[in-house]
């Protein structure tokens, strides 16, 4: 791809963000689109594959500040264009000249940093970092598991191990810009430096190309990587994984990648932090009189509580280290909130035996201080 092109490309466009967009409304854009375009979701769709590189590859630079900064001063430098120049009677000027745009501290050095581009070309560049994201169960979460996670892009060559050079040989340094993979050229009266057109920029020439490869050093396969998620990882968590990022290119160390995990929701378990939250349905005669109940923990069995006589709804009681479990190996607490249940349908013995209690209980008025405000307001 041409410096034009790269410049060109509107990866603000690409997620559907503005420029001057923040990192976290990049970051919530590439999930949304990653995850409708993922290749496990759209099984033989090209064009959503297509769609899922282009976003990933917009990400990978503008989710780095160094890299999303020199691309934003590459594509003004590039933009430029004529300008009225100062003191010249209307007329114009072409803007930044080559020496300015591709020469020392211009466009060929901020493209060097971010794509390998000039003198940087010649040594070995580490891999780009690589986002995906995993959903796991709830339990799952809770204990730990070690979840499989299909990649689809570059990686580096089996055949060659990524060298570009059919095996047995090895690249050579280019003779003709001595390794630098650029090239210093005069037009007119500028000068300005270009990609070496023997090595294309790769400060190496391969007299036998890789088969497998053809040369590149990379083939686009499908792998599988294996994430290790910790026991007490939370919904929405970012896990590293050294080295399962992009292959680097000449020996150059592979990126790493990060793994967004998605905790599915129970339907009767809900999470605080480290704790785990639980809503126990308890009858107007175990509250009232004290009981007590069986309740479930999520990884620790049943367990049993006891409510003491006249709990009111909406307690809670808190089960030490039945919770998730913490950075530090100990455990957070589950925190079981009393709900009190109030019968629908009474049988006739049951509406007797609550009019009796009713009757027995005349004297206590649990709205008395509501009833004196009621009566007297704020005098």
């Amino acid at each position: 791809m041409s410096t034009r092109d790269w410049i060109e490309k509107d990866y603000y466009k690409v997620l559907g963000v503005s420029s001057s967009a923040s990192a976290d409304e990049i970051k919530k854009s590439y999930r949304k689109l990653a995850k409708q375009f993922h290749p496990d979701a759209n099984v033989g769709n090209a064009k959503a594959e297509e769609r899922f590189k282009e976003v990933s590859e917009a990400y990978d630079i503008l989710s780095n500040d160094s890299k999303r900064g020199e691309y934003d001063e590459a594509r003004r430098l590039f933009a430029a264009g004529g300008r009225p120049s100062a003191g010249s009677g209307g007329g114009y000027s072409n803007g930044p000249g080559m020496q300015d745009l591709f020469g020392n501290g211009g466009l060929g050095d901020v493209l060097g940093g971010m794509f390998g581009g000039g003198r940087r070309r010649s040594g070995p560049m580490r891999g780009s970092d690589l986002e995906t994201h995993t959903t796991m169960g709830f339990h799952d979460a809770l204990r730990g598991a070690t979840v499989s996670l299909r990649l689809i892009g570059e990686s580096a060559c089996a055949t060659c191990g990524g060298s570009g050079a059919k095996p047995g040989t090895s690249p050579r340094q280019c003779s003709v810009c001595g390794g630098s993979g650029s090239q210093n050229r005069n037009a007119g009266g500028f000068g300005f430096s270009e990609p070496c057109r023997e090595c294309r920029g790769r400060g190496a020439v391969i007299d036998a190309p890789c088969g497998g490869c053809r040369g590149s050093g990379r083939t686009e396969q499908t792998r599988t990587v294996q994430a290790k998620v910790p026991a007490g990882v939370s919904d929405g968590a970012r896990i590293r994984l050294a080295g399962k990022g992009g292959p680097g290119e000449r020996g150059g160390a592979a990126g790493d990648l990060y793994v967004t995990v998605q905790v599915a929701a129970h339907p009767v378990f809900g999470r605080s932090g480290d704790n785990i939250t639980l809503t126990v349905p308890v009858t107007f005669a175990e509250a009232a009189l004290g009981a007590k109940v069986s309740v479930p923990t999520p990884l620790d069995g049943d367990v049993m509580i006891a409510l003491a006589a006249g709990t009111s709804s909406g307690r809670v009681l808190r089960i030490k280290g039945k919770g998730s479990t913490k950075r530090d190996g100990s455990r957070g607490d589950l925190l079981v909130t009393i709900d009190v249940a109030v019968p629908h349908n009474l049988t006739s013995k049951a509406r007797a035996a609550l009019e009796e209690y009713a009757v027995a209980t005349a004297d206590h008025n649990p709205r008395g201080a509501l009833n004196a405000y009621m009566d007297h307001g704020d005098a």
